[in-house]
């Protein structure tokens, strides 16, 4: 598929509309989207977003939730919103004909949301039960100490799910004091994809929204926080059957050129099961029920992270078999054939991750809230093409030397620092 044109406006009241054209099937999928989420949060107020996304849709200032439900469901339409670290979102996906009236609807749900107080205790104890959900699972017991680690005091160490004495706390006046502050017009942006021009996509935009004046308040000020490099060793006993080994690095954001160089290299560590942590610690080595590698793209200082579960008994030789294979990066470049597929991999990936209209408008408007413009998408591709294996090597030298090492593993399982 070729990647259709994307077209960027602007209205008056700061609004941003990206249009993507793609009229091959009667769909139209959107997002709204806004700089919020767990980055703008206080520690005290951690998981905030994630309840004011979740009672959002919950009832308006005219509509209860039932009829929320009704009038999406009864057109076999989709509505949702959710947040992440670095942002705030909603979404939708229906059919052209019925697209008026559902793009009214999620506009009356992001402006007008009442937080019922019945829905924010029921959202909240829905909350609660992820939060201990969370708490049971290995994996994510090792993700949230590496990122502890990583991070300290800087949003990014937390759950966008916040913690349960956060959660507890926060009240609706909270929501609607955090839904004043973040949710204006120009702090939005919408990405509508499928049946639909760039002129229907303004027109649209303008008739639901012109009205929505910027408030006489000045926006948000995201206050920067330094993460500093402190690599650490930390393990965490849990009763669980197998180990999870996680080594972390401090990674540059996405607008850092290198951040492309370490998406090849993470697509080369980890994409299948000829990637080579797959080939050499599972298939080779036997050592690993999961092994894989990460590098999430981030408006701030990201992390590249590789892990293993693996028997308890394997904990030790988990760690250096990781360390290993990540260390060879650095010592060794690439082959050319090992080069040429990797990035066959990964731009192979890229493009099936924009198949779909939800696709489309979730990448391009992402890529607009990361104020990399819309043609950061051809330019991805250029200069994955154009990387060369002694770049690799001295992107992962520069930052994948000292690991932060975070370990779960059965508490009688004796787990040596010493690796």
């Amino acid at each position: 598929m070729i990647n259709p044109p994307v077209h960027r406006s602007q209205l008056a009241n700061g609004i941003t509309v990206l249009t993507i054209a793609n009229p091959s099937a009667d769909i139209v999928s959107g997002r709204f989207f806004i700089p919020a989420g767990g980055r703008w949060e206080l520690s005290a107020q951690a998981g905030l977003a994630q309840l004011l996304t979740s009672v959002m849709m919950k009832g308006t200032q005219q509509l209860s939730a039932l009829e929320i439900a009704d009038r999406v469901e009864s057109v076999g339409a989709g509505l949702s919103a959710d947040t992440t670290t670095d942002y705030i979102k909603m979404s939708l996906k229906t059919v052209k004909s019925d697209l008026v009236d559902i793009f009214k609807l999620a506009a009356e749900i992001l402006r007008t949301p009442s937080f019922p107080e019945s829905q924010i205790e029921l959202e909240r104890k829905l909350i609660l039960q992820a939060i201990r959900s969370q708490t049971e699972q290995p994996f994510n017991n090792a993700y949230r100490q590496l990122r502890t680690a990583l991070y300290g005091e800087h949003p990014y160490s937390r759950s966008s799910l916040g913690t349960a004495t956060t959660m507890a706390q926060i009240s609706r006046q909270d929501l609607v004091d955090y839904h004043q502050t973040h949710i204006r017009p120009d702090r939005l942006i919408i990405s509508l994809a499928g049946r639909i021009t760039p002129t229907e996509a303004i027109e649209l935009v303008a008739q639901v929204f012109d009205d929505w004046e910027i408030p006489q308040i000045e926006p948000p000020v995201l206050l920067t926080q330094k993460v500093t490099t402190n690599p650490q060793y930390q393990v965490e006993h849990q009763a669980t059957q197998q180990a999870i080994v996680m080594l972390g690095y401090l990674a540059p954001a996405i607008h850092d050129p290198d951040s492309i160089a370490l998406k090849l290299i993470d697509s080369y560590l980890s994409n299948g099961m000829s990637s080579r942590l797959f080939v050499e610690l599972r298939e080779k080595r036997g050592l690993a029920y999961d092994v894989s590698a990460f590098y999430p793209t981030r408006l701030d200082t990201s992390h590249f992270a590789v892990y293993m579960g693996t028997a308890a008994s394997n904990t030790q030789i988990a760690v250096s078999g990781l360390r290993a294979e990540v260390d060879r990066l650095c010592l060794e470049p690439l082959s050319a054939a090992e080069l040429q597929t990797a990035k066959d991999k990964l731009l192979g990936q890229y493009a099936l991750g924009k198949q779909t209209n939800g696709q489309l408008a979730q990448t391009y408007g992402w890529y607009e809230l990361l104020g990399l413009g819309v043609d950061f998408d051809s330019q991805f591709s250029q200069a994955i093409q154009q990387l060369t294996s002694a770049q690799l090597q001295t992107v992962a030298d520069k930052y994948l030397s000292t690991p932060y090492i975070s370990i779960v593993s059965p508490e009688q399982q004796l787990v040596s620092s010493q690796v």
